[in-house]
């Protein structure tokens, strides 16, 4: 039986390492915070599998100028046994929008990886 404290630590020290890596502009730690098969849904943009297609997004979000993400009205739910489930508000320097669902997931090593992430860009700032 998984702690469900600990993968609750695990994740959220996982998102404030993605958070972290982003406002670096670290794409490559961005991509690192997913599992290697990892599924991501970035609305309008598109459906990115794997490390590489999200290490890529990233990246481009990174060059087009996007930087100081924050969250608020942040949610955790367990996502079974060995997970957790974020939603949440985001806001960066030029786009604002929602997390509707990001799955993390706990990993042999003891950290927390994002298994899916769907999340939507609602607007510019």
């Amino acid at each position: 039986m998984t702690d469900r404290n600990a993968v609750l630590d695990a994740s959220k020290a996982a998102i404030a390492r993605w958070q972290q890596a982003f406002n670096n502009q670290d794409a490559a730690g961005c991509a690192a915070q997913y599992e290697e098969d990892a599924v991501m849904h970035a609305r309008p943009f598109g459906t990115f599998t794997g490390r590489e297609e999200i290490q890529a997004f990233w990246q481009k979000i990174i060059d087009d100028g996007f930087h100081s993400v924050e969250y608020s009205d942040v949610t955790w739910t367990p996502g079974g046994e060995d997970g957790y489930i974020l939603s949440a508000s985001w806001t960066m320097n030029k786009a604002f929008g929602v997390v509707h669902r990001e799955h993390w997931l706990m990993q042999a090593d003891g950290t927390a990886k994002l298994h899916a992430d769907d999340f939507e860009v609602l607007g510019e700032r």
